[in-house]
């Protein structure tokens, strides 16, 4: 703890040196005008989708900017029963992993696609941090289109960041774990553990993915990524920090060293290798999951392979740039030519040059190497260092303006900076202690830098209180001008580490309103209600149901037994925009659905008493809602009870097996 302690004590000298960037008071910090900045008039539309990671809850949110309204929640890695993403019989598939269906995930960080560098608003990135996925969303629909699971990865944290032209998403290891399933001691580390950083081929047209290859590294801990851009197009910086090997008590044991390392891959020439079989294939057995839109239906296979590729076979492949201190976050500045690596525990951020790296490649006059990977020198690529920028510094964006903005955890505080000469320009305060930021384009070739947003772990004295915790916090500040403007804080749901925003016309006007009902191909679809029926297979009882404003059809069944296993197929026959409808049962353990205009969805529903149980839609759709419901009738295992269903007719009389199921 020795040096912690001396780190921290030298880290409150630095702040004591540095102008201070407290206010008086909270509410100072916001100056007058800030409201008719953020003001989106009713029936307005904001300027920006700004996407954010749930953390936690395993999905990805959605706001408006500059109003911060949340507009939705997309379901990714975890169950959400608002919509009955993975618990129905359509979606369930998306959750399925080596491991099983794994309900609940830690969603961290997110990336828009791009064409030549530039957003193009097709797709959103998202990973798994947990269970090491990486999951693709549609932004016609905002659904979770695909779900690929990583082998050879434990806390899938450096991901899912994207070459410029989406050749790529990449995903770095964050836990060093033994290739394969190995039973070797904890304390066999340095020997026996690896870190991966997985390249994943993205089809230029449809999206889909496939694991091309994983390049194999020495056992340490990958932090976060970025792909290079124009003049460094080929390549892909790793932060990475541990590379002292530590396996346990890392907050002292893994922060030993002046400096760790900026991990520089040429993805081109591993491409190269990969093609030309300089990599090994091994088993490993991983989930792809995939959602057609088609069929309105997820399914999952497993994966039997992955191709390695080991640096010692493949020259010139991997460096090593040393970088203070534990590095955090890895930014590449829109003209490709500077990286910034922030290490969390320096009193500096350094800057290094791509030229310069490329000329200490060409030389080959290195310091040594890590593990056979050559490690480039110091000073021989550094740019330059921004001194006493603050306090922790975690991440970097930048306005296309020749500015940098770097979070300071410690100090709570945004810092811009210049790019040309690294010197601080201004800095403004964040409520409190601020881990990522976002720019809107900020990691692309043509930043939109009128707003940042930074999102900030601690909220106290913010917002009204609510127990033990309290609401996670976004702040939104103008960069249009020389200073930062603080115009509005908005909470957010999970815990944000990261966002994406794009212009709101690179998707607005795609959206898919409503699907097309006669290119339904779900296998249950139900093309009108003259077409419902109810089907028994033994035990196995299919309901072919409809849905409209405002009846379901049938809405009275009879014939089911205690045990059954009743699969209720709701088609919703709406063709207009924004007309959902829901379906829930009493007493169903599993969840309610939710069905777009012209979608089929499946809910499975086992009864497990006698009874009549009602059904109705969860989803206020006209103001007969209230009376869009229906009776379901259990009857005892065994009994005789005929099966019938129907909506608008007079029940017919009881038969003698109702009257022998009533006794």
């Amino acid at each position: 703890m020795k040096n912690i302690r001396l780190l921290l004590a030298a880290a409150a000298a630095v702040a004591v040196s540095m102008p201070s960037c407290k206010m008086k008071s909270t509410a100072a910090a916001v100056e007058g005008g800030a409201a008719s900045k953020v003001y989106v008039a009713p029936g307005k539309y904001d300027e920006f989708y700004n996407f954010v990671s749930g953390g936690f809850n395993g999905q990805v949110s959605v706001y408006g900017l500059p109003s911060g309204r949340l507009l939705k929640i997309i379901p990714v890695f975890s169950v959400f029963p608002e919509n009955g993403y993975g618990y129905s019989e359509e979606t369930k598939a998306m959750l399925n992993t080596t491991q099983g269906q794994v309900p609940w995930d830690d969603q961290h960080h997110l990336e828009l696609s791009q064409t030549n560098g530039e957003q193009d608003g097709r797709w959103l990135f998202a990973n798994a941090n947990n269970t090491p996925r990486v999951a693709r969303i549609d932004l016609k629909t905002f659904k979770t289109a695909e779900i690929l699971q990583l082998p050879n990865s434990a806390g899938n944290h450096s991901s899912p960041f994207i070459t410029e032209n989406t050749e790529y998403v990449v995903a770095g290891t964050r836990f060093s774990v033994p290739l394969g399933a190995e039973d070797v001691p904890i304390s066999s580390f340095k020997k026996n553990f690896k870190s991966t950083a997985s390249f994943i081929k993205v089809d230029s047209s449809t999206g889909h993915m496939s694991l091309a290859f994983q390049i194999v590294l020495p056992g340490m801990n990958l932090d976060l990524s970025h792909a290079g851009k124009g003049p460094s197009h080929d390549w892909f910086f790793f932060s990475s920090y541990n590379t002292e090997q530590a396996y346990t008590l890392l907050e002292v044991n893994a922060s030993q060293k002046d400096k760790d390392y900026i991990v520089a891959v040429n993805w081109k020439k591993a491409e190269e290798y990969a093609k030309a079989g300089k990599g090994k294939k091994v088993p490993a057995e991983y989930a792809h999951n995939t959602f057609d839109e088609q069929k309105q239906l997820a399914t999952s296979v497993m994966e039997k392979e992955t191709l390695l590729l080991d640096p010692k076979d493949c020259p010139d492949m991997v460096y090593m740039i040393p970088c203070p201190k534990s590095p955090h976050g890895c930014d590449i500045d829109p003209t490709g030519e500077y990286i910034v690596g922030s290490g969390k525990l320096a009193a500096l951020i350094p800057v290094f040059s791509f030229s310069k790296i490329m000329d200490a490649m060409q030389k080959k006059d290195f310091e040594g190497d890590f593990q056979g990977i050559p490690i480039l020198k110091y000073q021989d690529v550094l740019h330059g260092e921004v001194q006493k920028p603050g306090l922790g510094p975690l991440h970097t964006e930048f306005d296309g303006r020749g500015n940098a903005y770097t979070s300071m955890f410690l100090s709570s505080e945004v810092v811009k900076w210049s790019l040309k000469d690294l010197k601080v320009l201004d800095r403004v305060p964040t409520y409190y202690s601020v881990g990522h930021l976002m720019i809107p384009g900020g990691d692309t070739k043509k930043p939109n830098g009128k707003y940042l947003v930074a999102y900030n772990k601690i909220t106290k004295d913010r917002y009204l209180p609510t127990g033990p915790e309290l609401a996670q916090s976004a702040q939104l500040y103008d960069i249009s001008g020389d200073k930062m403007q603080l115009i509005l804080d908005y909470p957010t749901v999970g815990e944000p580490h990261y966002g994406q925003a794009c212009p709101a016309e690179l998707i607005r006007d795609k959206q898919v309103k409503f699907y097309d009902i006669t290119k339904n191909g779900n296998q249950y679809v139900t093309m009108g209600e003259k077409n419902v029926k109810v089907v028994r297979n033994g035990n196995r009882v299919d309901v072919y149901m409809t849905a409209i404003r405002s009846h379901l059809v049938p809405d009275n069944i009879e014939g089911v037994y205690v045990g059954d296993n009743v699969y209720f197929h709701v088609t919703n026959l709406e063709q207009d925009w924004d007309i959902p409808h829901g379906f829930a049962i009493k007493n169903n353990p599993n969840a309610e659905l939710l069905i777009m205009p012209g979608e089929t969805v499946t809910l499975k529903y086992t009864p497990l008493k006698q009874g009549i149980q009602p059904f109705y839609c969860t989803d206020f759709c006209s103001a007969l809602h209230q009376e869009m419901s229906g009776y379901l009738r259990v009857s005892p295992k065994g009994s005789n009870v005929p099966l019938r269903y129907g909506t608008g007719e007079t029940a017919p009389a009881p038969t003698a097996a109702d009257t022998v199921a009533a006794k």
